[in-house]
Protein backbone atom coordinates (compact mmCIF):
# COMPACT_ATOMS: atom_id res chain seq x y z
CA UNK A 1 0.00 0.00 0.00
CA UNK A 2 1.51 3.65 -1.19
CA UNK A 3 1.89 6.13 1.51
CA UNK A 4 -0.92 8.95 1.38
CA UNK A 5 1.87 11.14 0.35
CA UNK A 6 3.22 8.70 -2.25
CA UNK A 7 -0.61 8.50 -3.42
CA UNK A 8 -0.64 12.49 -3.76
CA UNK A 9 2.44 12.55 -5.91
CA UNK A 10 1.02 10.05 -8.09
CA UNK A 11 -2.18 11.95 -8.86
CA UNK A 12 -0.72 15.31 -9.21
CA UNK A 13 -0.08 16.28 -12.43
CA UNK A 14 -4.48 15.79 -12.19
CA UNK A 15 -5.04 18.90 -10.16
CA UNK A 16 -6.46 21.48 -12.54
CA UNK A 17 -9.14 18.76 -14.04
CA UNK A 18 -10.17 17.30 -11.13
CA UNK A 19 -10.28 20.74 -8.97
CA UNK A 20 -12.52 21.78 -11.81
CA UNK A 21 -14.76 19.40 -10.57
CA UNK A 22 -14.88 20.69 -7.25
CA UNK A 23 -15.54 24.00 -8.48
CA UNK A 24 -18.47 23.45 -11.36
CA UNK A 25 -20.44 21.06 -8.42
CA UNK A 26 -20.43 24.02 -6.74
CA UNK A 27 -22.40 25.93 -9.22
CA UNK A 28 -24.95 23.29 -9.54
CA UNK A 29 -25.96 21.73 -12.64
CA UNK A 30 -29.35 22.14 -14.57
CA UNK A 31 -32.16 20.05 -15.72
CA UNK A 32 -30.82 17.30 -18.19
CA UNK A 33 -26.88 17.04 -16.53
CA UNK A 34 -26.11 14.96 -14.04
CA UNK A 35 -27.82 17.13 -11.09
CA UNK A 36 -31.49 17.75 -12.92
CA UNK A 37 -32.34 18.68 -9.51
CA UNK A 38 -29.71 20.59 -7.34
CA UNK A 39 -32.11 22.16 -4.97
CA UNK A 40 -30.15 20.51 -1.51
CA UNK A 41 -32.68 18.96 1.01
CA UNK A 42 -33.87 21.14 4.14
CA UNK A 43 -31.90 20.43 7.01
CA UNK A 44 -34.67 18.65 9.04
CA UNK A 45 -32.34 15.51 10.26
CA UNK A 46 -33.39 13.22 7.00
CA UNK A 47 -33.83 13.85 3.48
CA UNK A 48 -36.35 11.03 2.92
CA UNK A 49 -39.31 11.33 5.63
CA UNK A 50 -37.81 8.37 7.36
CA UNK A 51 -36.75 9.25 11.07
CA UNK A 52 -34.01 10.97 11.94
CA UNK A 53 -30.60 9.06 12.43
CA UNK A 54 -30.62 10.10 16.01
CA UNK A 55 -34.30 8.01 16.35
CA UNK A 56 -33.20 4.64 15.09
CA UNK A 57 -36.51 2.42 14.16
CA UNK A 58 -36.94 -1.14 15.00
CA UNK A 59 -35.75 -2.17 11.71
CA UNK A 60 -32.11 -2.43 13.65
CA UNK A 61 -33.28 -5.55 15.17
CA UNK A 62 -34.82 -6.62 13.01
CA UNK A 63 -33.33 -9.15 9.07
CA UNK A 64 -33.43 -7.30 6.21
CA UNK A 65 -37.11 -8.42 4.59
CA UNK A 66 -39.04 -7.36 1.70
CA UNK A 67 -42.48 -5.59 3.89
CA UNK A 68 -44.30 -4.64 1.04
CA UNK A 69 -44.41 -4.41 -3.33
CA UNK A 70 -46.48 -1.82 -5.05
CA UNK A 71 -46.96 -2.03 -8.72
CA UNK A 72 -45.99 1.00 -11.02
CA UNK A 73 -47.34 -0.93 -13.99
CA UNK A 74 -47.40 -4.61 -15.12
CA UNK A 75 -43.63 -5.01 -14.99
CA UNK A 76 -42.38 -2.14 -12.86
CA UNK A 77 -42.90 -2.12 -8.69
CA UNK A 78 -41.85 -0.12 -6.41
CA UNK A 79 -40.17 -2.60 -3.36
CA UNK A 80 -39.79 -1.68 0.40
CA UNK A 81 -37.32 -2.97 2.34
CA UNK A 82 -36.45 -3.14 5.76
CA UNK A 83 -32.85 -2.87 6.28
CA UNK A 84 -31.09 -3.16 9.78
CA UNK A 85 -28.21 -1.53 7.98
CA UNK A 86 -29.96 2.10 7.05
CA UNK A 87 -32.06 1.64 10.30
CA UNK A 88 -35.06 2.51 8.28
CA UNK A 89 -37.45 1.02 4.81
CA UNK A 90 -35.60 1.67 2.00
CA UNK A 91 -37.06 1.75 -1.74
CA UNK A 92 -35.83 0.43 -4.35
CA UNK A 93 -37.86 0.18 -8.25
CA UNK A 94 -37.87 -3.07 -9.86
CA UNK A 95 -38.13 -3.54 -13.41
CA UNK A 96 -39.05 -7.11 -14.31
CA UNK A 97 -38.80 -8.81 -18.31
CA UNK A 98 -41.40 -9.85 -20.32
CA UNK A 99 -40.57 -13.42 -19.69
CA UNK A 100 -40.08 -14.54 -16.59
CA UNK A 101 -40.31 -18.27 -16.85
CA UNK A 102 -36.90 -18.94 -15.57
CA UNK A 103 -34.45 -17.48 -13.51
CA UNK A 104 -32.25 -14.42 -14.83
CA UNK A 105 -29.34 -12.19 -13.84
CA UNK A 106 -30.03 -8.63 -12.68
CA UNK A 107 -28.76 -5.15 -13.08
CA UNK A 108 -28.54 -2.41 -10.46
CA UNK A 109 -29.19 1.19 -11.56
CA UNK A 110 -27.03 4.10 -9.73
CA UNK A 111 -27.81 7.68 -9.49
CA UNK A 112 -26.05 10.45 -10.00
CA UNK A 113 -25.19 13.47 -6.99
CA UNK A 114 -29.13 14.32 -6.97
CA UNK A 115 -30.33 10.96 -6.87
CA UNK A 116 -34.11 11.82 -6.46
CA UNK A 117 -36.11 11.02 -3.27
CA UNK A 118 -39.04 9.32 -5.35
CA UNK A 119 -37.46 7.94 -8.29
CA UNK A 120 -34.10 7.21 -10.12
CA UNK A 121 -32.97 9.63 -12.83
CA UNK A 122 -31.95 6.66 -15.07
CA UNK A 123 -35.60 6.51 -15.69
CA UNK A 124 -36.55 10.39 -15.55
CA UNK A 125 -34.15 11.35 -17.57
CA UNK A 126 -32.41 8.37 -18.90
CA UNK A 127 -35.44 6.35 -20.10
CA UNK A 128 -33.85 3.75 -18.47
CA UNK A 129 -36.98 1.31 -18.53
CA UNK A 130 -37.83 1.69 -22.29
CA UNK A 131 -34.51 0.90 -23.13
CA UNK A 132 -34.89 -2.00 -20.75
CA UNK A 133 -37.95 -3.17 -21.79
CA UNK A 134 -37.23 -6.09 -24.30
CA UNK A 135 -33.95 -7.27 -22.12
CA UNK A 136 -34.10 -10.49 -20.47
CA UNK A 137 -32.99 -9.15 -17.22
CA UNK A 138 -34.18 -8.04 -14.00
CA UNK A 139 -33.02 -4.35 -13.51
CA UNK A 140 -32.88 -2.80 -10.13
CA UNK A 141 -33.28 1.00 -9.87
CA UNK A 142 -31.75 2.73 -6.67
CA UNK A 143 -34.32 5.05 -4.52
CA UNK A 144 -32.48 8.48 -2.99
CA UNK A 145 -28.90 8.64 -1.62
CA UNK A 146 -28.28 12.19 -2.92
CA UNK A 147 -24.57 13.05 -2.40
CA UNK A 148 -23.81 9.53 -0.61
CA UNK A 149 -21.66 8.10 -3.17
CA UNK A 150 -23.49 4.90 -2.29
CA UNK A 151 -21.00 3.77 0.52
CA UNK A 152 -21.00 3.10 4.08
CA UNK A 153 -20.36 6.56 6.12
CA UNK A 154 -18.68 6.16 9.02
CA UNK A 155 -21.47 7.93 11.43
CA UNK A 156 -25.00 9.23 10.54
CA UNK A 157 -25.13 12.88 9.11
CA UNK A 158 -27.43 15.34 10.73
CA UNK A 159 -28.53 16.30 7.08
CA UNK A 160 -28.15 13.38 4.85
CA UNK A 161 -29.06 10.78 7.46
CA UNK A 162 -28.08 7.52 7.95
CA UNK A 163 -25.65 6.22 4.54
CA UNK A 164 -24.80 2.58 5.13
CA UNK A 165 -25.16 1.71 1.36
CA UNK A 166 -22.90 -0.35 0.62
CA UNK A 167 -24.04 -2.67 3.08
CA UNK A 168 -27.49 -2.68 1.82
CA UNK A 169 -26.94 -2.87 -1.75
CA UNK A 170 -24.21 -5.15 -2.06
CA UNK A 171 -25.34 -8.21 1.45
CA UNK A 172 -28.88 -7.24 2.48
CA UNK A 173 -30.45 -6.70 -1.05
CA UNK A 174 -29.21 -9.14 -3.47
CA UNK A 175 -30.00 -12.12 -1.99
CA UNK A 176 -33.79 -10.60 -1.51
CA UNK A 177 -33.71 -9.86 -5.13
CA UNK A 178 -33.01 -13.06 -6.01
CA UNK A 179 -35.43 -14.72 -3.86
CA UNK A 180 -38.43 -12.67 -4.37
CA UNK A 181 -37.99 -11.92 -8.24
CA UNK A 182 -36.24 -15.03 -9.69
CA UNK A 183 -32.71 -13.39 -10.40
CA UNK A 184 -29.72 -15.98 -10.73
CA UNK A 185 -26.86 -14.62 -8.53
CA UNK A 186 -25.28 -13.22 -11.84
CA UNK A 187 -25.07 -9.71 -11.45
CA UNK A 188 -23.73 -6.22 -13.37
CA UNK A 189 -23.78 -2.59 -11.63
CA UNK A 190 -23.90 0.71 -13.51
CA UNK A 191 -23.80 4.30 -12.38
CA UNK A 192 -23.24 7.92 -13.52
CA UNK A 193 -21.48 10.90 -12.27
CA UNK A 194 -21.34 10.29 -8.55
CA UNK A 195 -22.93 6.55 -9.13
CA UNK A 196 -20.03 5.76 -11.43
CA UNK A 197 -17.54 6.14 -8.98
CA UNK A 198 -19.94 4.23 -6.74
CA UNK A 199 -20.27 1.69 -8.93
CA UNK A 200 -16.65 0.65 -9.30
CA UNK A 201 -16.49 1.16 -5.73
CA UNK A 202 -18.82 -1.40 -4.90
CA UNK A 203 -17.32 -3.55 -7.06
CA UNK A 204 -13.82 -4.01 -6.17
CA UNK A 205 -14.72 -3.63 -2.22
CA UNK A 206 -17.30 -6.51 -2.85
CA UNK A 207 -15.15 -8.93 -5.51
CA UNK A 208 -17.67 -11.54 -6.32
CA UNK A 209 -20.75 -10.26 -6.32
CA UNK A 210 -20.63 -8.20 -9.59
CA UNK A 211 -19.81 -9.31 -12.98
CA UNK A 212 -19.35 -6.51 -15.10
CA UNK A 213 -19.41 -2.99 -14.60
CA UNK A 214 -20.32 0.49 -16.64
CA UNK A 215 -19.32 3.69 -15.61
CA UNK A 216 -20.20 6.78 -17.01
CA UNK A 217 -18.64 9.95 -16.80
CA UNK A 218 -17.55 9.68 -13.22
CA UNK A 219 -14.16 10.29 -10.97
CA UNK A 220 -12.12 7.72 -9.35
CA UNK A 221 -9.78 8.79 -6.98
CA UNK A 222 -10.94 9.63 -3.14
CA UNK A 223 -7.44 8.60 -1.87
CA UNK A 224 -5.88 11.72 -3.42
CA UNK A 225 -5.99 15.25 -2.19
CA UNK A 226 -7.50 16.72 -5.25
CA UNK A 227 -9.94 13.60 -5.18
CA UNK A 228 -10.63 13.57 -2.07
CA UNK A 229 -11.74 17.34 -2.43
CA UNK A 230 -14.32 16.28 -5.12
CA UNK A 231 -15.66 14.01 -3.26
CA UNK A 232 -16.08 16.35 -0.39
CA UNK A 233 -17.76 18.62 -2.75
CA UNK A 234 -19.84 16.32 -3.79
CA UNK A 235 -21.61 15.59 -0.23
CA UNK A 236 -21.15 19.49 0.98
CA UNK A 237 -23.52 20.89 -2.14
CA UNK A 238 -26.13 18.79 -0.21
CA UNK A 239 -25.21 20.38 3.10
CA UNK A 240 -23.82 17.28 4.59
CA UNK A 241 -20.54 16.98 6.47
CA UNK A 242 -17.87 14.63 4.26
CA UNK A 243 -15.88 14.12 7.57
CA UNK A 244 -18.74 11.73 8.66
CA UNK A 245 -18.42 9.97 5.27
CA UNK A 246 -14.93 8.83 5.53
CA UNK A 247 -13.41 10.36 8.20
CA UNK A 248 -10.77 13.48 8.38
CA UNK A 249 -8.78 14.67 5.82
CA UNK A 250 -5.73 12.13 7.03
CA UNK A 251 -8.00 9.00 7.79
CA UNK A 252 -7.05 5.91 5.71
CA UNK A 253 -10.77 5.65 5.00
CA UNK A 254 -10.39 7.73 2.24
CA UNK A 255 -7.67 5.60 0.24
CA UNK A 256 -9.29 2.24 1.34
CA UNK A 257 -12.26 3.82 -1.47
CA UNK A 258 -10.04 4.77 -4.24
CA UNK A 259 -10.83 2.86 -7.48
CA UNK A 260 -7.33 3.74 -9.09
CA UNK A 261 -5.45 2.62 -5.83
CA UNK A 262 -7.20 -0.65 -6.20
CA UNK A 263 -7.74 -1.27 -9.66
CA UNK A 264 -5.87 -4.85 -9.76
CA UNK A 265 -8.68 -5.39 -7.72
CA UNK A 266 -11.05 -5.49 -10.50
CA UNK A 267 -9.04 -7.84 -12.99
CA UNK A 268 -11.25 -10.23 -13.94
CA UNK A 269 -14.52 -8.22 -14.49
CA UNK A 270 -15.94 -6.51 -17.29
CA UNK A 271 -15.64 -3.08 -17.36
CA UNK A 272 -16.93 -0.23 -19.55
CA UNK A 273 -16.12 3.44 -18.82
CA UNK A 274 -17.06 6.34 -21.17
CA UNK A 275 -16.92 9.95 -20.93
CA UNK A 276 -17.23 13.13 -23.39
CA UNK A 277 -14.89 16.11 -23.76
CA UNK A 278 -16.64 18.54 -22.36
CA UNK A 279 -17.31 20.66 -26.01
CA UNK A 280 -21.03 20.97 -26.90
CA UNK A 281 -21.98 17.82 -28.81
CA UNK A 282 -25.24 16.74 -30.34
CA UNK A 283 -27.26 17.36 -27.76
CA UNK A 284 -26.26 20.94 -26.85
CA UNK A 285 -28.58 23.15 -29.34
CA UNK A 286 -30.91 25.70 -28.93
CA UNK A 287 -34.62 24.14 -28.74
CA UNK A 288 -33.17 20.73 -27.36
CA UNK A 289 -36.98 19.96 -24.73
CA UNK A 290 -34.25 17.76 -22.74
CA UNK A 291 -31.58 20.80 -22.09
CA UNK A 292 -31.03 24.07 -21.32
CA UNK A 293 -27.90 24.51 -23.53
CA UNK A 294 -26.64 27.75 -21.85
CA UNK A 295 -26.43 25.83 -18.77
CA UNK A 296 -25.51 22.46 -19.87
CA UNK A 297 -22.47 24.00 -21.80
CA UNK A 298 -21.38 26.66 -19.46
CA UNK A 299 -21.65 24.32 -16.49
CA UNK A 300 -21.88 20.69 -17.59
CA UNK A 301 -18.99 21.31 -20.39
CA UNK A 302 -16.43 22.23 -17.68
CA UNK A 303 -17.69 19.12 -15.00
CA UNK A 304 -17.29 16.65 -18.20
CA UNK A 305 -13.50 17.80 -19.27
CA UNK A 306 -12.89 16.92 -15.55
CA UNK A 307 -14.09 13.73 -15.57
CA UNK A 308 -12.54 13.43 -18.69
CA UNK A 309 -9.51 13.77 -16.81
CA UNK A 310 -10.41 11.30 -14.13
CA UNK A 311 -11.53 8.62 -16.27
CA UNK A 312 -8.53 8.88 -18.75
CA UNK A 313 -6.37 8.27 -15.70
CA UNK A 314 -8.47 5.06 -14.26
CA UNK A 315 -7.94 3.92 -18.31
CA UNK A 316 -4.32 4.18 -18.47
CA UNK A 317 -3.78 2.85 -14.98
CA UNK A 318 -5.91 -0.48 -16.53
CA UNK A 319 -3.45 -0.31 -19.23
CA UNK A 320 -0.63 -0.50 -17.52
CA UNK A 321 -1.86 -3.18 -15.02
CA UNK A 322 -2.68 -4.66 -18.66
CA UNK A 323 -6.37 -5.13 -17.49
CA UNK A 324 -8.83 -5.24 -20.31
CA UNK A 325 -11.73 -2.39 -20.46
CA UNK A 326 -13.72 -1.00 -22.84
CA UNK A 327 -13.95 2.51 -23.24
CA UNK A 328 -15.93 4.91 -25.54
CA UNK A 329 -14.15 8.50 -24.89
CA UNK A 330 -16.76 11.04 -27.29
CA UNK A 331 -15.14 13.93 -28.76
CA UNK A 332 -17.77 15.85 -27.64
CA UNK A 333 -20.64 16.00 -25.18
CA UNK A 334 -21.70 17.56 -21.85
CA UNK A 335 -22.49 16.34 -18.45
CA UNK A 336 -25.95 15.73 -19.41
CA UNK A 337 -28.33 12.87 -19.43
CA UNK A 338 -28.86 12.30 -23.05
CA UNK A 339 -25.33 11.20 -23.53
CA UNK A 340 -25.66 8.85 -20.72
CA UNK A 341 -28.76 7.49 -22.66
CA UNK A 342 -26.74 7.20 -25.87
CA UNK A 343 -24.14 5.22 -23.32
CA UNK A 344 -26.56 2.73 -21.78
CA UNK A 345 -27.23 1.19 -25.18
CA UNK A 346 -23.28 1.43 -25.98
CA UNK A 347 -22.55 -0.14 -22.97
CA UNK A 348 -25.03 -2.72 -23.04
CA UNK A 349 -23.92 -5.44 -25.66
CA UNK A 350 -20.24 -5.69 -22.91
CA UNK A 351 -22.82 -6.62 -20.43
CA UNK A 352 -25.03 -8.47 -21.61
CA UNK A 353 -22.13 -10.84 -22.64
CA UNK A 354 -20.46 -10.95 -19.67
CA UNK A 355 -23.94 -11.70 -17.80
CA UNK A 356 -24.54 -14.50 -20.78
CA UNK A 357 -27.47 -13.10 -22.49
CA UNK A 358 -27.51 -13.47 -26.11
Amino acid sequence: MRSWRGVRRWVSHSLVGVTLVAGVLALGVPRGTAVPDASPPANTGSTDGQQSPAEPTSAQTLPPRIIRVEPIDDRRSRVFVVSPAMSREVEVQVLLPLDRTRARPTVYMLDGRAASLDSNNWIDFGHADRFYADKQVNVVFTVGGPASFYTDWQRPDPVLGTNMWETFLTKELPPLIDAAFDGNGNNAIMGVSMGAEAAMMLAFRQPTLYTAIAAHSGCFSTGTDIGQAQARGVVATYNGDPSNMFGQRDDPDWLAHDVTLHAEDLRGKTMYLSVGSGLPGEYDVPGNPDLDVVSSVGVGGPLEAATNVCTRRLAERFASLGIPVTTHFRSTGTHSWPYWTDELARSWPTIATALGIP
